[in-house]
This record gives structure tokens, C-alpha cells and sequence, in this order.
């Protein structure tokens, strides 16, 4: 509407005329300002309501949110106030509970004072009884009370003594059977896990050759070689009619060992001669010296033993060419030390300690001097003298019982080697010693008065002896026992120990017709 004003206003202005025009522009501009005017009045009166309006609202919700909030707090407030009267309440109650405790104390104190003043009295009515009645037991026994006491106390003492005896006898008993018992199964459980077979050592070596015209070749012009090789190996060498060998004797098996093995290769090479001899014999022994170290070296690292000296490996190693009662001294210390390290397990007791001194136990047996010392003592100072434990030397030293034993290692050393040697198998005789043997035996048990019959068994290591119960009493039987065992030591020579059993029997025989 006003756009048409406008330009009929500018139409008009352009015909009527200038000053016209002006008039009816400025009426038609002032009533366009009066109508915007118009228009923001009422616009901003719209807005300030609307304005108004959401105030007011807000204020409405933080009015509601700020009562909740002081109704929560009201409520909280509420119940911590409730919470103080219930405990205030409750702690009345104890104080209260306390006073009544306290009174029932105070009260229970005066009835025990009033007790142990009546008790008290009632002590010492009791001692004036006891007095009373204590003289006048002694004016009827006519003995006093120190008397009396003396008296029971010594009867008390041998009515427990009798006991005593009896239980301990029963105690020692049961437990000799128990351990009884249990050291043979030890043994038998040892002697079953490790026991192998010994190969028999001998004093001869047989050399074999292809041809008795060699005998003349080592026997050499004059007989210079054969003596050039005694001389070397220390081995007298036997050359006979015996077809096709040679015998070499020496009680050493090193240097019965230097001697094959030296004849070996100067058959061989065909240079038979003394400078060739002393040659051939100074290598083969330089060799058997580094075998001899190679097997201690090899026997202690299947043993598990470590740190042993180099001198002890070497002596080790020496065992093998040595024999004790015809049983490899090598194996036979191989098997006394699995057996101390079994039975020391079985025992709870260290099996390494007890496998080392089982292996060095013989050492005094290949010494590299001659001595007069017996072995054990010999092998004891040997062990000491390379570093030993005192516990090892010690039962080294007397397993044979030259030394006092100071462990217990040493009593298992001393057992296991007796079981290395007096089981069947692991030493062998000529049979007809040990037919003799057997016979001696026998007839040193008849020599005795009063032996009936004498019987060896367990191929010699017992010997069970028959008495007639009229001549022979049970005390006459155990000395029997004891002279018997003494006089086999004494006078005989055996391999490992001869059990003595004497047997005593009574028979009574009655016939009812």
C-alpha cells in the first residue's frame, strides 16, 4: 500500500509540480515512520511479556528444586538425629549394664574375702588335725614321719626299678629284633642292586705266538734278549716246551701288562734286540701309566665322584692290574661304593660322602712305595694327605678296625666291604682249598669235649656246631662259641668271616605202652 502511495506520489509530483510532490512525500514518509514505530512498540511489549514469562517459570522451577533440596536435607538432618538418640540410647544402656557388673564385682570380692578368711581357718584346723593325727601314728608305729617317708620312697624306688628292668628288657628285645630285622633287609635290598660278577686274577700270563721258531728270536744270542726284557719289566718270562706260547710270571699285573704288550709289538715288528727292547718297553709303559689315569678318571665320573686329587685318580686307576683273594681290586671297590651309597641313602645319611670314602677304602693296597704299614692305615694317611674329608679318612682307616671309628660312615664302610667279598661269587678258590677249608673247620669244632657233630655251610662262612646237652651247660655253649670263633681267627685264613653257631639241644623222650 504504501509503495503505491509512494508512486502515486511520484506521478503526481511529476504533473502537478514540485512543491506538491514534496508535501505528499513527506506525509507519506511520516506516517510510514509512525507505523514502524507502531509495529516495535507492540513487538517489544510481545517480547518483554514473553521475557517476563519465562522468568517468572524459572523461577517457579528453582523455587520447587531449592524446597526439595531442603526437604532432602531436612530428612537427612532427621535421621542422623535419630541415629545420635539410638546410640545415646544404647550407651545409657551400657553404663547402666557396667554399674550393675560393677556392683556384682564389688559384691562377689566381699564373698571371696569372706571364703578365703573361713578357708584359711579351715587350713589351720586342718594342720593341727594332721599334726595330731601324725603323732599319734607315730606313737603306734613307733617310728617317725622321715622314717615312715624314708621308708615307702625305698620301696616305691625298687617296685620301679623291677618294672623298670622288666620294660627295658622287653624295649631291648623288641628292639633288636626290629633292627634285626631291617639291617638284613638293608643288606639283602644292597647286595640284590649292586652285586656283578668278578673276573679271577692271576699270578701267570700266557703269551701266545704263531711259531716256536719266534721262542729263539726272543730268547736271542747267549740269551741277551730275553734277559734285557726281564730286566725292563721286572717279568721272569718262561720259555718251554709248551707249544706255540710263552709264560710270563710275576705277582704284579702292571708289569705283566708292560711285558705282553711289549713282546706284543717287537713280534710284530720283527726287531728284536736289547736297544729295541728298551725302547719298545719304555713306551708300553709310559702308555699303561696313561691308561691307568684315563680308567681313575673314567671310574670317577661313572661314580659321580668329583674333585678327587690327581694322586688318588692315578691309584684308582692302579686298582685294575691289582686282586685281593682272587677279586679285581677295582671292581671290588666299584661295588663297595654303590653299596655305601645305597645302604648311607637307606640310612639317610649323605651317599656322596659314603660312595668316595667306598671307592678310596683299598687305596693303601697300590701304594707307589712299599710300606710296613697295613693297608687301611696306609690308605688313611694317603687320603689325608691329598686333601681328604676327616670323615673319609676316618672310616678308610678303620674299616678294619685299626682306628676308632669316629662316624657313622665309617661302620658302613667296614659292612659293605665284608659284603664285597663273603658274597658267594665274588671271590673264588682253587677247590681243593676250599674242600680243605671246609674239612679244617669241621674237625677244629670235634676237637672240642662234648661236640657231637660240626657242620660247614654257606660255602665256609658259617659253622654249626652240635653239643650233647648232658655234657655241655648253656653257659659252657656260649664260651664254646666265643673260644671257637678265636682259635679260626688265630689259625686259619679265610676270605671274609666265619659265623660260629652252636647248637644245644635237650630231648626228652617218653613211650606210652
Amino acid at each position: 500500500m504504501d509503495s503505491i502511495y509512494l508512486a502515486v506520489a511520484v506521478v503526481v509530483g511529476v504533473l502537478v509540480g514540485g512543491g506538491i510532490a514534496w508535501f505528499i512525500l513527506n506525509n507519506v514518509l511520516n506516517n510510514k515512520k509512525e507505523s514502524i514505530l507502531n509495529e516495535a512498540i507492540k513487538e517489544g511489549e510481545t517480547i518483554k511479556e514473553k521475557k517476563i514469562l519465562q522468568a517468572k517459570e524459572k523461577f517457579l522451577e528453582l523455587k520447587s528444586q531449592y524446597e526439595r533440596d531442603v526437604q532432602d536435607r531436612n530428612k537427612k538432618l532427621q535421621q542422623s538425629e535419630d541415629r545420635l538418640k539410638n546410640k545415646e540410647r544404647e550407651l545409657s544402656q551400657q553404663i547402666e549394664q557396667s554399674r550393675r557388673k560393677e556392683k556384682d564385682f564389688d559384691h562377689q570380692k566381699e564373698n571371696l574375702s569372706k571364703l578365703t578368711e573361713l578357708n584359711q581357718k579351715k587350713q589351720a584346723d586342718l594342720e593341727k588335725h594332721t599334726q595330731k593325727a601324725v603323732s599319734l601314728l607315730e606313737e603306734m608305729a613307733q617310728m617317725s614321719a622321715d622314717a615312715a617317708r624314708a621308708q615307702l620312697m625305698e620301696q616305691l624306688k625298687e617296685e620301679a626299678r623291677n618294672a623298670a628292668a622288666g620294660q627295658i628288657q622287653s624295649i631291648v628285645d623288641e628292639a633288636k629284633l626290629k633292627a634285626n630285622q631291617e639291617a638284613k633287609k638293608i643288606v639283602i635290598q644292597t647286595i640284590q642292586r649292586t652285586a656283578v660278577e668278578h673276573a679271577v686274577e692271576n699270578s701267570v700270563s700266557v703269551f701266545n705266538i704263531e711259531n716256536d721258531e719266534i721262542k729263539g728270536r726272543i730268547i736271542g744270542r747267549e740269551g741277551r734278549n730275553i734277559r734285557a726284557l726281564e730286566a725292563a719289566t721286572g717279568v721272569e718270562i718262561i720259555v718251554d716246551d709248551t707249544p706255540e706260547a710263552i709264560v710270563l710270571s710275576c705277582f704284579d699285573p702292571v708289569r705283566r701288562e708292560i711285558a705282553r704288550l711289549s713282546l706284543h709289538q717287537l713280534v710284530t715288528d720283527g726287531r728284536i734286540h736289547p736297544a729295541r727292547i728298551e725302547e719298545v718297553v719304555g713306551k708300553v709303559t709310559k702308555n699303561i701309566e696313561e691308561e691307568i689315569v684315563e680308567v681313575g678318571k673314567r671310574t670317577c665320573i661313572e661314580l659321580g665322584i668329583h674333585g678327587l686329587h690327581s694322586e688318588l685318580i692315578r691309584m684308582v686307576g692302579r686298582m685294575k692290574y691289582r686282586s685281593s683273594y682272587g677279586q679285581n681290586l677295582l671292581q671290588h671297590s666299584r661295588e663297595v661304593a654303590n653299596l655305601c651309597s645305597t645302604m648311607a641313602s637307606e640310612l639317610g645319611l649323605s651317599p656322596k660322602a659314603a660312595k668316595r670314602a667306598g671307592l678310596l677304602h683299598d687305596i693303601g693296597k697300590v701304594p707307589d712305595d712299599e710300606s710296613e704299614l697295613p693297608h687301611a692305615i696306609l690308605g688313611m694317611k694317603l687320603a689325608e694327605k691329598f686333601g681328604e674329608k676327616p670323615d673319609v679318612c676316618n672310616a678308610i682307616g678303620a674299616h678294619h678296625d685299626e682306628v676308632e671309628m669316629k662316624t657313622l660312615l665309617a661302620p658302613i664302610i667296614q659292612v659293605c666291604d665284608a659284603i664285597s667279598g663273603a658274597r658267594p661269587g665274588a671271590r673264588r678258590e682253587v677247590v681243593e682249598a676250599y674242600i680243605q677249608r671246609l674239612r679244617d673247620l669241621e674237625n677244629m669244632a670235634l676237637e672240642y669235649p662234648g661236640v657231637s657233630k660240626s657242620f660247614a655251610i654257606q660255602a665256609g662262612r658259617e659253622l654249626r656246631v652240635m653239643v650233647e646237652a648232658e655234657k655241655v651247660t648253656d653257659d659252657q655253649a656260649d664260651a664254646l662259641a666265643i673260644s671257637l670263633a678265636s682259635k679260626i681267627e688265630t689259625e686259619m685264613t679265610y676270605p671274609g668271616q666265619v659265623r660260629v653257631t652252636v647248637i644245644r639241644e635237650k630231648r626228652a623222650v617218653g613211650i606210652a605202652r
